[in-house]
């Protein structure tokens, strides 16, 4: 299995070359190649990789795009869920303020994109809120077992 994503993946890596060699630095379909690369990444389990190709994404966003384009919240919601992914919930919430300003600007305030994305908030609080309880009951346990 991993070894078709990885002949999958080979193109990608082609075609970002050649739009880095042929395209402007921050050129969308840069930004798009990279895009395919972090999604293949994450469903190969190497989320530092999907990661990396996320940022540069997000990168590519910010100075080709203006600061409340919707496009910019689905690279930080692609971040986020590599981060939440990795268990790293308070990276995967840093993004959240600017997705919900991105939101509440372009969006009518019952939008179902800004009950997801509050949804989303509540998950990653209340998990990291749960790992770190039980990480204190474990110090606990050992501290005094």
């Amino acid at each position: 299995m991993v070894g078709d994503y990885l002949n999958a993946l080979s193109p990608h890596h082609k075609a970002v070359n050649i739009r880095q060699k042929t395209l402007p630095p921050n050129h969308p379909d840069i930004a798009e190649s990279y895009n395919n690369i972090g999604a293949f990444y994450n469903n190969m389990d190497d989320h530092s990789k999907a990661l990396s190709s996320h940022q540069k994404v997000l990168e590519i966003a910010q100075k080709a795009l203006l600061s409340d384009h919707p496009c910019l919240t689905v690279s930080y919601k692609n971040i986020d869920s590599v981060y939440s992914v990795m268990g790293d919930y308070s990276n995967a919430l840093s993004s959240y303020p600017e997705v919900q300003q991105i939101h509440e600007k372009i969006l009518p305030p019952n939008h179902p994109d800004l009950a997801r994305l509050y949804h989303n908030i509540v998950f990653c609080i209340t998990t990291c809120v749960t790992t770190r309880m039980h990480f204190y009951f474990i110090e606990q346990h050992w501290q005094f077992g």
